[in-house]
């Protein structure tokens, strides 16, 4: 419990302001107004926890019962959302590439700490036995929001053509579960997420994706 107090909760909030934030980029990219920002802003920092606990039954899902990561989520959209009103040329050129560099990395962080933190909540429950279902419960917390998002802007998941994004997670959900028959859960999360962190970072600087079928 100690881990989970000094270090999963801020490493949550860092995933959060990274996922809420990567929400707010695309719905300013379609042209959506300030409740459109904050919508997909909001469900893509706390859809993939939503979308776990309606499958385990824990209802009403954490986000009502604990609402601080909607905050999180809410009071980052509305910086961004008036530092963009502000200054638009922010969206442009070098300012917005050292942005998207600085996301890329918390939202790895995110990624790799809501993984484990799904399947860790799918253990807590009474799960643990069922090794497809947390692996699924760990994935799913990690990028279901960023799947609801894409579908709310009409877009192809960013998941199924992108970077070995999905990829990432599942390796860390794995290993999660195989290391989990050793050693004891803190130790596992911690390495687990480091292994997401890291397939997603290098993934995003090396431009890994996984083969597709070109047409003629």
């Amino acid at each position: 419990m100690q881990l989970h107090s000094n270090l999963i909760f801020p490493v949550e909030i860092i995933g959060t302001i990274a996922f809420a934030s990567s929400g707010a980029m695309v719905a300013v990219r379609k042209k959506l107004d300030l409740f459109g920002i904050i919508v997909l802003g909001v469900i893509t920092a706390v859809g993939g926890g939503m979308l776990r606990d309606l499958m385990i039954g824990n209802i009403p899902p954490n986000m009502f019962k604990n609402p601080v990561y909607v905050l999180a989520a809410f009071l980052t959209v509305i910086v961004l959302f008036f530092l963009f009103r502000r200054w638009p040329f922010l969206l442009s050129g070098h300012y917005m590439e050292e942005y998207e560099k600085i996301m890329n990395i918390l939202d790895a962080i995110g990624l790799g700490a809501f993984t484990v933190i799904g399947i860790d909540t799918g253990i807590e429950a009474g799960y643990g036995d069922y090794y497809f279902l947390v692996i699924f419960l760990g994935v799913i917390t990690g990028i279901g929001g960023g799947i609801l998002r894409d579908i709310m802007a009409g877009e192809t998941p960013f998941v199924l053509k992108k970077h070995i994004y999905a990829c990432a997670s599942i390796s860390g959900a794995c290993l999660y579960v195989f290391l989990l028959q050793f050693f004891r859960s803190d130790f596992t999360m911690v390495i687990s997420a480091c292994l997401v962190i890291l397939i997603r970072i290098l993934a995003s600087h090396f431009r890994w994706n996984l083969p597709g079928v070109k047409e003629l």
